[in-house]
């Protein structure tokens, strides 16, 4: 496979995350991805989207989320931009891990799970808009 790339453009709504899993499962079927690679993108994709969703956004402003999958013969990427509130998730710390699950606190454990999952995370801010990366070097099945 050469390079491949497909694009979707969301408004924010209360099934954006679900539009956006929806597509991404297509592509892995379509492309007859790994059921690793299909599970890891998929989970790491749908907490970075909840999160957009639901902590990025003011009230009356005008959301948007733009996706781009990028596949090679080494590695896949999801490239995930939104116009929301400046937040760089590759420079918060993963909470520590609870002892029991009676112990655990919510939050930041989406993150430990992308950073496991995934070769690469990256973000920048440009023109306003968050850019994130999600890079697994697993290729797609042939």
């Amino acid at each position: 496979m050469s390079s491949k790339t497909d694009t979707l453009e969301l408004s924010v709504t209360a099934t954006t995350a679900t539009d956006a899993l929806y597509w991404l499962e297509h592509i892995a079927l379509r492309d007859r991805w790994s059921a690793r690679l299909r599970f890891t993108l998929t989970l790491c994709a749908d907490e970075a989207l909840n999160n957009i969703v639901s902590h990025a956004f003011t009230p009356g402003h005008p959301a948007a989320i733009h996706l781009t999958l990028r596949q090679t013969r080494r590695e896949v990427s999801l490239h995930i931009a939104d116009n929301g509130a400046a937040y760089d998730p590759t420079q918060a710390l993963s909470p520590p891990l609870a002892r029991s699950l009676d112990d655990a606190q919510p939050g930041g454990h989406g993150l430990r799970l992308m950073r496991h999952f995934m070769h690469a995370l990256s973000y920048q801010r440009r023109d306003g808009w968050n850019h994130l990366t999600l890079t697994s070097h697993s290729a797609p099945e042939s």
